[in-house]
């Protein structure tokens, strides 16, 4: 089995032409054989009945020195016999070996008939035809110095063939270098993606499926990039989320062990090693649940549900949070029944709920609204918090993102609330939009359609 694809394109043109013009030209042969042949034969008999009707036409001598000075004489050869056998030649032979005539073919010429000798049935080479003369009848034999017309087109047939394989063949050599050159191209840049290196540029222009498959595969290895960065991001902010805890816990357990330490510095040391152990296993949970939400095997347990009550109860189970800081909710909130997963919408409005009420400053007001259309309900929460910067917005749904890093010994959180916020409301086939500016607050927008999809 051939494994180069510059070989197989090579060998499949040779394959195809050589085919191709062997059948064509067979084809071809047959068809204007016959026609050829008989043009062939017309143009010997004419000739040659031009001659005798000199020789009947003119005296012998003057017929004879006619016959001689003919033009034709450069493509025909012409032998005229007497009845003892001798003949007299007119014309050159120019090296062509003189058909021979038999015995019996110049005793039929000579009592009146006539004979066409033809070589493996392409076209007549040899002629007989009888001449009265005044002296007697004597017979005449023609023969073409050219070669027959069927036979010439064989050849140069023949010639043009091959002379068409290798020119093809040369031109099929070079476009192949060309043809196959992208593909040689994809494949480095595929064994350097595989090494780990997505800083390929293939630099092919070429148009069509060629050209197609190159931007696609740029387009690909961008998107493996990213993916390489973001895996790397993971792993650094899931390392570094951990680190913290578990220097705390290590620190404080190392503590722990000094004989005179009081009472009152070990129930705080505990308390604190309990807080970071709650951390990291929240933070494990939160891992555990994006990564069971962004499986192929989640399934929305659907199930029609009041939205509005909903959110209430939302905020009802977060008031311990928003009261102690005199925060306010204004809410306009409309009876609107949809299609979802319960349980999951509860985390979302749980978790953009809970970050409102993080970044909200004491005495602050967070707005709750619900707008519908004819396919989808849309949820509004704004609040009046320190804000989230331009740069910042479009990454805050990525897992571990924390857009208030100056602020980050202040506000508590793992940074995975919002990355799983977005894959809820992506699985019920809904939307989540942020509008915000620094110092004056941010506003979430769920869309979601009234009706989910049974297949989600």
């Amino acid at each position: 089995m051939i494994k180069s694809l510059y070989i197989r394109v090579v060998l499949t043109f040779l394959v195809s032409v050589i085919a191709g013009t062997i059948i064509s030209f067979f084809m071809s042969t047959w068809i204007f054989e016959e026609q050829l042949n008989e043009n062939a034969r017309i143009n010997i008999r004419n000739f040659g009945q031009d001659v005798v009707q000199i020789y009947k036409t003119l005296p012998e001598e003057e017929a004879e020195s006619f016959v001689s000075r003919m033009k034709q004489l450069d493509i025909y050869h012409i032998r005229m016999y007497d009845a003892t056998g001798d003949f007299q030649s007119y014309g050159h032979l120019n090296g062509h070996k003189s058909a021979a005539v038999s015995a019996d073919q110049l005793k039929k010429v000579l009592s009146g008939g006539v004979v066409q000798d033809t070589a493996n049935g392409i076209a007549t080479v040899l002629l007989g035809l009888p001449v009265k003369t005044e002296t007697g009848t004597r017979a005449m034999f023609l023969e073409s110095l050219a070669p027959p017309s069927a036979s010439f087109v064989v050849k140069w047939g023949m010639i043009f063939a091959i002379c068409s394989l290798i020119v093809g063949s040369i031109l099929i050599l070079v476009a192949s270098i060309f043809l196959v050159s992208p593909i040689k191209k994809l494949t480095k840049a595929t064994k350097r993606i595989a090494a780990g290196d997505f800083n390929v540029k293939l630099n092919i222009k070429q148009s069509g499926e060629l050209g197609t498959l190159a931007r696609s595969f740029e387009d690909m290895t961008h998107d493996l990039q990213q993916l390489e960065q973001l895996r790397r991001e993971f792993v650094t902010n899931v390392s570094h989320e951990v680190q913290s805890p578990l220097t705390s816990i290590s620190g404080y357990a190392q503590a722990l062990k000094q004989v005179n330490l009081a009472e009152q510095e070990r129930s705080r040391y505990l308390d604190i090693i309990i807080a970071e152990a709650k951390r990291m296993s929240k933070m494990s949970d939160s891992l555990l649940k994006l990564s069971l939400l962004e499986s192929q095997s989640q399934q929305l347990k659907l199930t029609t549900l009041n939205l509005d009550e909903q959110i209430r109860r939302v905020i009802v189970a977060l008031q311990p949070q928003w009261s102690a800081r005199n925060i306010h909710f204004e809410l306009d909130l409309q009876t609107l029944r949809v299609t979802a997963d319960h349980d999951q919408l509860n985390q979302v409005w749980t978790n953009i709920l809970s970050n409102a009420i993080k970044f909200t400053g004491d005495g602050g007001v967070i707005n709750v609204s619900i707008t519908e259309d004819i396919k989808n309900v849309m949820v509004r929460i704004s609040d009046t918090g320190i804000g989230i910067p331009l740069e910042d917005q479009k990454r805050i749904f990525e897992r571990f993102f924390k857009a208030d890093r100056s602020h980050s010994r202040k506000y508590d959180g793992s940074g995975m609330g919002l990355a799983i916020v977005k894959q809820i409301v992506s699985l019920h086939q809904g939307d989540i939009e942020v509008e915000s500016e620094p110092g004056q607050g941010t506003t979430f927008i769920v869309t979601l359609p009234i009706h989910t999809p049974t297949d989600s």
